[in-house]
C-alpha cells in the first residue's frame, strides 16, 4: 500500500554534505509522521531522525542531534535529511518510513513493512 523512494546518497569526504530525499505515496502524506533510519553492514537498522506530520515536533539521535536537520515539503510528499560536517561514522544505507513517535524516540510503524531500496551514504576519512 505505501512506496517510498529514498535518494539523495553518494561518497563525500569527511567534512562534507549531502541532502537526501524520501517521497511517498498509497499514505495521506501530511497526515503521517515520517523518519529516517540508517543501516550499516551486519547491524540493526536504526533509528536517526523524525518530524510529526505538520513539522511540529522533530527528533534526532544523539549522534545526528548538531549536525543534521530534517525538514519535510507535504505539498510534494517529500521529507528531507541535510546532513552536514559528515563523519566515517555515518556511512550506511539510509531508508525512510512512516513512524510512530513518542516522547523521545521514534520507530516505524507496526504494520510498514514495504521499505524502499533505501540510498547509500559513504563518508571517506
Amino acid at each position: 500500500q505505501v512506496q517510498v523512494v529514498e535518494s539523495g546518497g553518494g561518497l563525500v569526504q569527511a567534512g562534507g554534505s549531502l541532502r537526501l530525499s524520501c517521497t511517498a505515496s498509497g499514505l495521506t502524506f501530511d497526515a503521517a509522521d515520517m523518519g529516517w533510519f540508517r543501516q550499516a553492514p551486519g547491524e540493526e537498522r536504526t533509528g536517526i531522525s523524525c518530524i510529526s506530520s505538520r513539522s511540529s515536533i522533530r527528533y534526532y539521535s544523539n549522534s545526528a542531534s548538531v549536525r543534521f536537520a530534517v525538514s519535510r515539503d507535504n505539498a510534494l510528499n517529500t521529507m528531507y535529511l541535510q546532513m552536514n560536517n559528515l563523519k566515517s561514522e555515518d556511512t550506511g544505507m539510509y531508508y525512510c518510513a512512516p513512524v510512530s513517535m513518542f516522547w523521545d524516540y521514534c520507530r516505524a510503524r507496526s504494520n510498514f513493512t514495504t521499505w524502499g531500496q533505501g540510498t547509500q551514504v559513504t563518508v571517506s576519512s
